[in-house]
Parts: structure tokens; sequence; C-alpha cells
């Protein structure tokens, strides 16, 4: 039975009728109050008192006012409202509510708190002290949240948390637009997955998709992953990422730099575009280019598009451009796993010592041995190299012996119609200090060599032997021995304008015009 208290002792006869007016319009209600609460009524415009253990009325304290205690419960719209004790401001179609806050919204939304104010006209709601929102399974903890009823959107600023699956948010300030199940968070954004960690200045997170969306700097770091940008997004269940501006993905194989990034962690996949880098930190390795695929395991990956290949040196790093160029690490069960790096189509090589242009190569770590193939042309100091296949073996990241096989031919120019040229079927080349200062000719060996007095040519030897041995210092040829079987002349030098035809040797091709001067030129067609 519900208690009518009037706090007055006496009353005038104007406010006994006041009083008796409101009794007969409280009478129905107050009479057995058994009002069907199993939801909101739909339509009314007006908050409704559904239930209270108590309802005070004195107009002498605010002839509007109406004070409910126990077990309150109040309607208005499709939102219920449950609480401790409450003042219904009727005239105002206002709400104040204590202790034990609990709204509902459909069937899914439940907000809970300390204190309520309800305006039915605006349809907002401030809830404080100790404010829970839940939704399905999203759980928002925060101190004061400004709840839009009719728009279902929740505000905080005074920082938040917010539980969701595995994830647990935190930011100091957010809104949440329930029918789309987004969050906007912004200033101090965290998420924290047993995975890894999110950190943000701006983010918005589906709570049904589990995504998390960038549009600030953004870092996320975990044991299998560390990226960085400030747009993107991340699909949290399914661990997918797209994101761009300024990104970077360490995957604890690779680092991916690119204007825009794609990553799966679960099954190790990604895709790089424009301005891709990609970074090998453990060997010092970099490869560039426009366009790259890679997965972290087996690690390897392939990159086009002005693909440029560097291995950094602190003395001298080496420069590749190729159409295509890949990488994978390789196992082998007699040995420790080991990187092939191969490159196809226009290779061309530059380093301050080096220089090289081929069709393709293979790179492999294991013996640090660069491998060129289909006519393929090499330039150390003043020298011409060709062959039909060679290899360049590598030691410190320095060149350490040069090995062409078959048709080898060494060329350097004399002047503009006078040339050393030194042939024959297999040649070595030996390096210090990544220069090459002897070269071992072997098998049908052939050679001109202009002598020279000063800058002036003195003579020009034309000699055949099986075997060459030739010495070179600051890239000009010093010495030439030959051994097994030596025959040739010494001849005067040629007084003609031209050189005749016979100081050509077979297989004679000068190819300076294809030697890259400078790293730009890797690029040249």
């Amino acid at each position: 039975m519900v208690e009518i208290k009037v706090l007055r002792q006496s009353l005038k006869i104007s406010e006994f009728r006041h009083l008796f007016y409101a009794l007969f319009l409280m009478y129905i209600p107050l009479n057995g109050y058994t009002q069907d609460i199993s939801g909101p009524r739909q339509g009314t415009t007006k908050i409704e008192i559904i239930n209270a253990e108590v309802w005070e009325v004195d107009e002498n304290i605010d002839k509007d006012l109406q004070r409910l205690l126990g077990d309150v419960q109040l309607s208005h719209k499709d939102v219920l409202m449950y609480c401790d004790s409450a003042y219904y401001y009727k005239s105002k179609d206002q709400v104040k509510a204590f202790s034990k806050i609990h709204i509902e919204q459909g069937d899914t939304l439940d907000l809970y708190g300390d204190y309520l104010f309800y305006d039915g006209n605006t349809g907002k709601a401030d809830i404080d002290g100790n404010v829970e929102l839940v939704d399905k399974e999203t759980h928002l903890y925060t101190r004061k949240i400004d709840y839009d009823v009719q728009n279902k959107i929740a505000r905080y600023n005074e920082h938040g948390r917010i539980t969701n699956a595995s994830n647990t948010l935190v930011s100091r300030i957010g809104v949440y637009f329930v029918s789309d199940n987004l969050f906007h968070f912004k200033d101090s954004v965290k998420i924290t997955n047993p995975d890894y960690v999110m950190v943000a200045d701006t983010m918005d997170y589906n709570t049904k998709s589990e995504t998390a969306f960038f549009t600030g700097p953004t870092e996320l770091t975990g044991d299998s992953i560390h990226l960085y940008c400030e747009k993107g997004w991340y699909d949290t269940k399914k661990e997918v990422t797209s994101i761009w501006k300024h990104a970077f993905i360490d995957n604890r194989k690779q680092i991916v730099h690119g204007d825009s990034l794609f990553f799966n962690d679960s099954t190790g996949y990604g895709e790089s575009f424009g301005n891709v880098v990609i970074q090998d930190t453990t060997n010092n390795l970099v490869a560039e280019g426009n366009y790259a695929w890679y997965y972290k395991e087996p690690e390897r990956f392939e990159i086009t598009d002005k693909a440029v290949f560097i291995q950094v040196s602190k003395k001298d790093s080496l420069f590749l451009h190729a159409d295509t160029i890949n990488s994978v690490i390789v196992s082998d069960t007699a040995a420790k796993a080991y990187r092939l790096m191969r490159a196809y189509h226009g290779c061309r090589i530059f380093s301050q010592d080096i220089q090289a242009k081929c069709d393709s190569l293979a790179y492999s770590f294991q013996d640090s041995v660069i491998r060129l193939y289909k006519s393929p042309v090499l330039w150390s100091e003043e020298n011409q190299l060709t062959s039909d296949s060679m290899a360049v073996f590598t030691k410190n990241r320095m060149t350490d012996r040069l090995e062409l096989y078959n048709s080898a031919f060494v060329t350097s120019q004399i002047d503009t119609i006078r040339f050393n040229q030194i042939k024959g079927r297999s040649l070595t080349g030996y390096f210090k200090n990544n220069e090459l200062f002897k070269i071992d000719i072997k098998g049908n060996g052939e050679s001109i060599y202009y002598l020279l007095d000063g800058e002036d040519v003195a003579g020009v030897n034309q000699s055949q032997c099986a075997n060459i041995e030739i010495y070179i210092e600051k890239g000009k040829v010093t010495e030439i021995f030959e051994l097994q079987s030596p025959g040739g002349s010494i001849d005067p030098p040629e007084p003609e304008p031209t050189i005749p035809k016979e100081l050509r040797l077979k297989g004679f091709n000068w190819l300076n015009n294809l030697r890259p001067k400078q790293k730009a030129d890797i690029f040249n067609e």
C-alpha cells in the first residue's frame, strides 16, 4: 500500500482543496498499484511513474515536485528507469533519481550509476557515479555519462574503460554510437589485448566487428608484431590490418614501410604499395620498390616496380636494380638456414668499387656468392670483364674474388681507339680491399697489350698462350706473365690514326655506355 505523507500540520481551505484534488487524481494509481511493467509504453510523450513504495507531495515545497521512494520505476517512450528514490517534476517532465540507477533501452542496452537526471522533453540522461554501460558483450565503465536516448549516443569526458571480447580499451574522451556499435575515442587511447598493446591519439572501434580505425598517430606493439601509422584499421578478431600515412610494420622478421600496407598476422602474409622499403636488420639488407608481397614464415618477399636491393656497408654499400627481386629463407637440413636472393631482367649493380650488368642473378648468403647470368658485364676501376656467366665471391661484405666461366674477356681503354684486351676460357680475379689486383686466365689465353712510355704508346704486345697471369695496380695493368707455350710479338705503335682490325680480339665489345657510373644509373635502360 502506498503511503501519502503531508509535511505541514495545518492547512488553509485553499490548500486543502489543492490537496484533495491531488489525492483524487492519484487515487486510481495509488489504490492497489499494480500497473503492468513488462515493458515501456510506446508512444508516451511524458514520463510515467510505474511504481513507488512511497509517493510524497507537498505544494509548499514545490507544487510541481513529487517525491518517490522505494523500488521506483518510471518509463518514457522505449526507456525504463529504476532507482531507490527520485524527484519527479511533472510540468517540466524531468526526473532526478538517486541510488541504484538502472536504465533499460531495448533488449540489450543497460545503464547503471549512482545519480540520474533525465529530461523527457529532450530525451537526454545524465548518469553520474560508478557508471556502467552494458550493450551485449560491451561494457563501458566511467564516472559520468551523458546519454542521448533518442539518438542512442553516450558520451564521457572523464576517462572511460571499455571491455569487449578479449580487448580492454581506455581513453579520456569517448562517444558511443549504440546503433552503429561504434566507439569514438580521443586523447590517451589504449587497447590492451593478451597479444599486444595499442596506443593512439584518436581511434574508432566497432564493437561488433572488433575493428579499430585509426585517425591519428597510432602504435601497436606485441610479441609478433609492431606497427605504426597515422591512418588505417586493425581487425582485432581476424588479426588483419591495413594502414597508411607514415606507416610501417615490423613482423619480427622484416620491417616494411610503404605508402599503404596490408598484413594478416594470423597467416603472416602482407602487401605494400608505393615507396616500399623492406629491411632485414639482422643481415643489414634493404629492398625498395613500389610494390611488394611478403610472408613471415617461411620468410620470403618479392618486390617490383623500380625494385632495388641494397647491401648496406659503412665503407661501400652495394645497390642492385632489376624488374623483379625476390628473397627466400632456405632451410638446409645439413646446415643452418640461409637467405637466397634472386633478381630477374635488367639487372644493374652499382658500388664505388665494382659495377655490373646482366639479365638475372642469384645471391646466396650461405657462401656469400653473387652469380650473374646471361651476358654479364662487370667493371672494376678501368677494367671491363665479360663472359657467359660469372660469380662474385664476397667476404665481410667486400669482394674477395671473381670467377668468369666460358669466353672470359678483360678490356681496358688506352685512348679513344686503343684497348688492352685479354681473353681465355675462364678467369679468376682476386681483390684486396675491394680493388682488383690480380687476374688468372686459364686456357686458350690471348692478349693485346700496349706498352706505354709515360702517356705515349711505345709498342703493342700480341701473344697467345695456355694461361696468363696479370697484375693490376690502381686499376692499371702493371705486369703480364704468359705461361705454358707462349708465342707472340712486340711491334712499334701503329702510326695510322685508326687501328687495324687484327688488333681487336674475337669477341671484343666495349660496353662503357652501359656502365652505371653513379647510383641513379642503375635505373637506365
